[in-house]
């Protein structure tokens, strides 16, 4: 494929359509609320294998030649890719390999495995497992199927820009994730050939902004390192292939911190009972960057594949940084009855005593020998802001100090 074109796109929608589960729109309350817009969520993360990825590879299987899809495919991923890959050609019936780092975890590794694909455990990192694929896709004839420098995945994935405005004719925005481009490039370019008065905005993580740095140098620019929890979306170099669409067709990049990534956990999960993966969930951060009122706005969640031990670790620091969980220490005279009046200054505030540290080695000086550490259950900032007042009030100097549960 040289181009990509609108009749590539149109077929591509059609052709998804026997791998994919239907992802309609979600309108979003709490998001239109808080953002002034109009706002609904694309939710990829429904999809069987958990990702929009299933979307390109399976497009990519249909554009082969019969005799290339006996010989098989292969590719690299220790995520969403993988599985994407794995599931499309069990559809089709072709034999897929997946190389894998060796660090990948275990359930990732079954899950790809379970989809019939067979497993090659090489490396550490993934450019040494993607180094590694490419060697054998020559030596053994086998089609190697990119995460997303691919014009033909990156149709596939552009199948989701034909659904949101099939569904919403009328959308003002899309919000879509970068990583590589892939996604961003079907998303966009499709969006622009059927209506060039969409805005598409490309979301990458503050940490891995190797989209926005390319732009600004004008060409492909790899970046010395990533640092971002948005494991899917930690790219360092864009596409070769798709730079000069993502140039032309998005109208913006926003890049968004950690710290909103792990409340919109949060927000997420408590107002709409879906577990979306970190960079999934890029669109949403993104909403409170957006300078615009009253537009209709599509936010593509593009994956829910987290693991559980990752999951609780964000809820944590969701809470904390929410001060729905806070942690102060005071210094107290050793002498009975002091625990009570501390608890009892909390209990009238409407706090919960989630965890106590008692400790009476701290000075020698029995008016403040000992420490206690509190952490408390609060409704947010105000309310965090209310009982510490009141310790101080009663004369306890209240320190806060780091949440350690």
């Amino acid at each position: 494929m040289e181009e990509l074109t609108l009749k590539c796109f149109e077929e591509a929608a059609e052709k998804v359509k026997e791998a994919t589960l239907p992802t309609n729109l979600v309108y979003s309350e709490f998001f239109s609320a808080r953002s002034g817009n109009k706002v609904y969520l694309k939710p990829e993360n429904m999809q069987y294998t958990g990702a929009y990825k299933v979307r390109g590879a399976y497009y990519k299987i249909s554009t082969m030649s019969e005799e290339a899809r006996k010989k098989g495919l292969i590719t690299a991923s220790a995520g969403n890719h993988a599985q994407g890959v794995a599931f499309a050609a069990k559809k089709y019936n072709v034999p897929a390999t997946v190389v894998m780092p060796t660090t990948t975890p275990l359930i990732k590794v079954n899950r790809t495995k379970g989809y019939g694909a067979e497993v090659i455990l090489y490396g550490n990192v993934y450019d040494e497992a993607c180094e590694y694929a490419m060697k054998l896709a020559k030596e053994k004839g086998l089609t190697f199927v990119h995460p997303f420098d691919d014009l033909e995945v990156a149709t596939g994935q552009g199948s989701i820009a034909m659904e949101i405005i099939k569904e919403l004719p009328t959308v003002d925005y899309i919000l879509v994730p970068v990583g590589g481009g892939g996604l961003a490039t079907g998303v966009s370019t499709l969006a622009k050939l059927l209506n060039p008065n969409i805005k598409v905005i490309g979301v990458e993580p503050a940490g891995a902004n190797c989209l926005q740095e390319s732009i600004k140098a004008g060409k492909v620019v790899t970046l010395p390192g990533v640092n971002t929890i948005a494991d899917g979306t930690a790219v360092k170099t864009p596409g070769s292939k798709l730079f000069p669409y993502l140039v032309k067709n998005l109208d913006d990049i926003i890049t968004v911190p950690d710290e909103d990534l792990i409340v919109s956990f949060l927000d997420m999960v408590e107002n709409h009972k879906m577990v979306v993966e970190n960079s999934g969930l890029l669109t949403v951060a993104a909403l409170n960057q957006l300078n615009v009122k009253d537009k209709k706005v599509v936010s593509i969640l593009s994956g829910g594949n987290m693991d559980v031990i990752t999951m609780s670790s964000v809820v944590q620091q969701g809470l904390v940084q929410r001060s729905r969980i806070f942690t102060v220490s005071v210094l107290l005279p050793d002498k009975p009855g002091e625990l009570v009046k501390v608890a009892s200054i909390i209990a009238d505030a409407n706090g919960n005593v989630i965890k106590l540290e008692h400790n009476q080695f701290v000075s020698i000086n029995r008016q403040t020998t000992v420490e206690l550490r509190i952490t408390i259950e609060a409704y947010g900032h105000e309310h965090k802001n209310e009982i510490v007042d009141k310790l101080e009030k009663a004369g306890l100097r209240p320190r806060i100090v780091k949440v350690n549960i």
